[in-house]
């Protein structure tokens, strides 16, 4: 058997230090324990907002060769009155910021007491909340760069009911070892039970770095990040199109031959691409782990400045999603995303969510399977999905010739038409062009769609800028919602949704024959569609008339 990705044995949490291991099972005589304050440095913490605005100033005294303006002068002094504001109030509510662990003794309270998780805070208004502890599903550790440097780190605990965030408790901030003791206690009435196969489901394997570039990133975070340059240079006052050698760039760029300068500034951003998508790669992987630390807890451990623990209860887990963006697709890799309930709103389910970094789809399927403790739905059989009607696939060239191809030839050749004929022929390489493509990724789209079911889950495969495979437990499907527009109604198709507290909430099987969705939807999830399904009547006996 493997080692778990940290020092300890497997089924224990090896942040716990000799002497502060978790609470005992229920029933033991356990005093309430006392309260507990957040970390002093905290306030340091609330201090970095200030990094901007002194940054600013800054490199304004440095473009300006050290004079400062009028309005420097007034941001500095509404930046220092701000600090000494929320430096008090930070004061405040770190003094009345606090939290404990309570298991009541053997026999205490009415009809059994349950341990609890309490956390009393507020700055005016006091507040008491105390959950259950076997209502929390996930605890949290995210450390930014900051957090890092001051040795502390926020602890996030998810609860059930908290897919929107709104039932969570947050403590910012915590000294590391605090924040694993703590993380250990409130997960310590898990089953402990050490599970029958090997704990590590995956580990970091930089070989991976080579499907780094090989996302939309590679081009579009150029872009993004030479929008932000742009908008931090414009808020201290710097136009950077009036720079000298910007208008110089430009200048020669124009004056150059096109056919030799369009492809170089590709390349360039092509480079400069894939450098920042292994630097991020790297950044939010390092030290990745994936591992069972019980048989009802998954974890994956990953970051090097801001580092994340995610831990994700057995139970909330209702399926996986295997995602296949193109160009990964095209280079053989593929990505492994949790469908869980309780890792917050959708922005925090998608960063909190990651099961895997893009990798090879071998290895992605593996993870995938030992992420369910089973097969991933129709990786020994990829074929096995029903397919769709072929009408779904004349839908997709026709979106694509009506959404793409039309638009684009119309405006060239009307511009052409009105200004230069050499416009004109740019629409007809336009045209050619984006038909072929068009019909390329319309081909492409309709080979993958698919659906099925395998077991105890329903399987379901789109997409093709991003194809993605979602095999989602049946007994997790909360309803059905069954969406046309006037053209699928002629073509005899509809859009089936499974609507699930958990993930996306949704999950979309596009282009299902009328006839068949309500059939499968019932056979996926009994229960739900029954009473709304209008059966045929018995046969009339032969001879008989109705009156």
């Amino acid at each position: 058997m493997s080692t778990p990705c940290e020092p300890g044995a497997p089924g224990t949490d090896p942040g716990t230090s000799a002497g502060s291991g978790p609470a005992a099972p229920p029933g033991a005589p356990f005093e309430e324990t006392p309260w507990r304050r957040l970390d002093p440095r905290t306030l340091l913490v609330h201090c970095g907002w200030m990094a901007a605005p002194l940054g600013s100033l800054a490199l304004t005294a440095l473009a300006t060769g050290g004079r400062i303006n009028t309005e420097a002068w007034i941001t500095l002094a509404a930046i220092s009155a701000s600090f000494a504001v929320l430096t008090t109030l930070g004061l405040i509510r770190w003094a009345r910021t606090e939290f404990r662990i309570t298991i009541p003794r053997r026999g205490e309270g009415a009809g059994g007491a349950s341990p609890t998780f309490d956390v009393r805070s507020g700055l005016l208004t006091r507040r008491l909340r105390s959950v259950p502890l076997h209502r929390i599903r996930t605890v949290d550790l995210t450390a930014t760069p900051v957090h890092r440097v001051l040795g502390v780190t926020v602890l996030r605990a998810g609860t059930a009911g908290s897919g929107d965030g709104s039932s969570e408790l947050s403590l910012e901030a915590l000294a590391v070892p605090e924040a694993e003791r703590l993380r250990t206690e409130l997960l310590a009435y898990a089953d402990a039970e050490a599970i029958a196969n090997d704990p590590v489901v995956a580990r970091i394997n930089w070989r991976w770095l080579r499907y780094a570039p090989l996302t939309f990133w590679v081009i579009g975070g150029v872009f993004v990040a030479a929008g932000g340059a742009y908008r931090a240079l414009d808020g201290i006052g710097i136009e950077a199109w009036k720079l000298g050698f910007v208008q110089r760039a430009f200048t020669e760029f124009g004056a150059s031959a096109l056919w030799l300068t369009i492809p170089a500034a590709l390349v360039v951003i092509l480079a400069l691409g894939s450098v920042g998508a292994v630097v991020l790669y790297v950044e939010n992987w390092w030290s990745y782990c994936l591992e069972w630390t019980d048989s009802r807890t998954l974890r994956v451990r990953r970051g090097l400045l801001t580092t994340r623990a995610v831990t994700i209860e057995r139970a909330r887990l209702r399926g996986v999603v295997l995602r296949e963006p193109l160009l990964l697709r095209a280079g053989g890799g593929a990505l492994v995303r949790a469908v869980a309930g309780g890792l917050g709103n959708r922005e925090e389910n998608r960063k909190r969510s990651g099961l895997l970094p893009p990798a090879p789809r071998a290895e992605a399927l593996r993870v995938a399977g030992g992420t369910l403790r089973s097969p991933f739905p129709g990786s020994a059989a990829p074929a096995a999905l029903t397919p769709h009607p072929r009408v779904a696939l004349r839908r997709r060239r026709v979106r694509g010739l009506l959404f793409v191809v039309l638009p684009g030839t119309a405006v060239l050749a009307g511009l052409g038409a009105a200004f230069t004929p050499v416009l004109l022929h740019c629409a007809w390489i336009y045209a050619l062009l984006t038909t072929a493509l068009s019909l390329w990724l319309a081909r492409d789209a309709y080979r993958n769609l698919g659906h099925g079911l395998d077991g105890p889950y329903m399987v379901a495969r789109s997409g093709t800028f991003s194809r993605d495979t979602v095999a989602l437990q049946r007994d997790a499907i909360a309803a059905w919602t069954f969406s046309t527009s006037p053209f699928t109604r002629r073509a005899g198709l509809v859009t089936l949704t499974a609507a699930v507290a958990a993930g996306d909430d949704g999950y979309r099987i596009p282009d299902l024959p009328a006839a068949d969705a309500p059939g499968f939807a019932t056979t996926a999830a009994p229960g739900i569609l029954e009473e709304f399904l209008v059966h045929p009547g018995p046969a009339p006996v032969p001879g008989q008339q109705s009156r």
